[in-house]
């Protein structure tokens, strides 16, 4: 997968997951719940630390990072006879899990999400880093709204279910001014704002999206989030706050945006 389509999707993924942060406390429960979307999280941010991989911190000899290991706590189709919701969900302190001691508790979302996955089976999956991506189909939605890419659809469904309706379509210069600062930083020059307002095809936002890739600024901004995670600095910091001769890298990541090379090159 090439490193721009790789960043188009994190940043949109980033946007979902914010959106769907307000419901966290929510208890509407998605109908078919997944270990990985769903489950995963909860165990890793409230269990691991005394049930997870560290042989040194492990608590009760119980694993709960790996299906053998949870097994011993789960009934798979019967969360009633369930250790593991027997545990979270008792309003016995002594007994509750996890401790106060850890200074966590699972909401009531998070224990109803445990007893639906585990009456629907328990299903196990790998980590999600090594399952191949499937494209899932796109939900059928009854909203009245305009709808440009599959990508719509599942926004449109969410609006739905919360009972909202879209927000009209920007005015072109709002949208191209969107997306100039998305892919490139900058807000677009006068020349590119007539460009997109003459531009009379239906493809005028393709047009203007793929002008806005093949500019040099693209590279540029898609940079920044790499060089930040390598804590790249174009001089030391300390004391003196000498040069440091790294720009050849910078170069590079900026110029490997640019030419779409993908990540196994």
């Amino acid at each position: 997968m090439s490193t721009r389509f790789v960043f188009l999707f994190v940043a949109l993924a980033a946007c979902l997951g914010t959106c769907s942060a307000s419901f966290a406390d929510d208890l509407r429960l998605p109908e078919r719940v997944q270990f990985n979307r769903d489950i995963r999280p909860i165990l890793s941010n409230n269990c691991y630390a005394c049930h997870g991989p560290d042989e040194n911190q492990r608590q009760a000899d119980l694993r709960l990072d790996t299906q053998e290991g949870a097994r011993e706590v789960i009934e798979p189709g019967d969360a009633a006879a369930s250790a593991l919701v027997e545990r979270t969900a008792s309003d016995d302190p002594s007994l509750r899990m996890p401790p106060e001691e850890a200074n966590k508790t699972l909401t009531p979302r998070q224990i109803a999400l445990l007893q639906k996955w585990i009456e629907q089976g328990a299903a196990w999956e790998k980590h999600w880093s090594l399952i191949p991506p499937k494209r899932p189909p796109a939900p059928e939605v009854s909203l009245d709204a305009p709808r440009h890419n599959p990508v719509d659809a599942f926004i449109h469904r969410r609006l739905e279910i919360e009972g909202l309706s879209p927000a009209p379509e920007a005015d072109r210069r709002t949208l191209l001014r969107r997306i100039s600062f998305d892919l490139t930083g900058l807000p677009p020059t006068p020349e590119a704002v007539e460009a997109f307002l003459n531009d009379p095809s239906p493809e005028a936002y393709e047009h203007a999206v793929d002008r806005l890739l093949a500019s040099q600024h693209y590279g540029e901004r898609m940079a920044i989030h790499w060089l930040d995670l390598v804590r790249y600095a174009d001089t030391n910091g300390i004391h003196g706050d000498n040069p440091r001769e790294h720009s050849l890298y910078r170069d590079y990541v900026i110029e490997a945006f640019n030419d779409n090379k993908p990540f196994d090159q």
